[in-house]
């Protein structure tokens, strides 16, 4: 299990000891999207989704996942969050909606599953909300696109 930070020496699964990490400002933003038929586009973006606004329910689902991502994630440390924030975007050459979250902190590790998990409670979301009209939605694109802080530094998706 070698480079896998989860697992001890014999193989079983533990939560990665922090305590001797520095404590530093960290960012995460990740991406996902939500691929829809054009009249359910259109029913989200003109706000006649009989719910209410998707966009802005997602919204909220997405702040609250990252705040929860400790209690979803077995192996995630809690951590205190300094920053969520949601960005949805309709796309009609989709047809969809692109969703976008970041999320900041300053502690001993990571929010890359905090942004993850900001992205796809978004996406699930939008999906809960629109089901009634379209099941055949497609939930895609879930990836860390930047992750900077901490000693390994700097990533940046190509």
């Amino acid at each position: 299990m070698a480079g896998l930070t989860h697992f001890d020496g014999k193989g079983d699964a533990h939560m990665v000891d922090v305590s001797d990490k520095d404590v530093t400002a960290r960012v995460a933003v990740a991406e996902a999207h939500v691929k829809m038929a054009r009249e359910t586009f259109d029913i989200i973006t003109e706000g006649r989704a009989k719910k209410g606004d998707v966009l802005a329910v997602a919204r909220l689902a997405g702040i609250m996942g990252a705040k929860r991502t400790s209690e979803l994630i077995p192996l995630c440390h809690p951590l205190p969050i300094a920053k969520v924030a949601v960005e949805l975007t309709p796309d009609p050459d989709l047809p969809g909606i692109r969703i976008t979250a970041t999320v900041k902190t300053t502690g001993q590790t990571g929010v890359e599953m905090e942004a993850l998990t900001a992205a796809s409670s978004a996406a699930l979301t939008v999906y809960d909300m629109a089901k009634a009209v379209d099941r055949a939605m497609e939930i895609g694109g879930l990836r860390v696109v930047l992750k900077d802080g901490g000693k390994s530094g700097r990533y940046e998706a190509k």
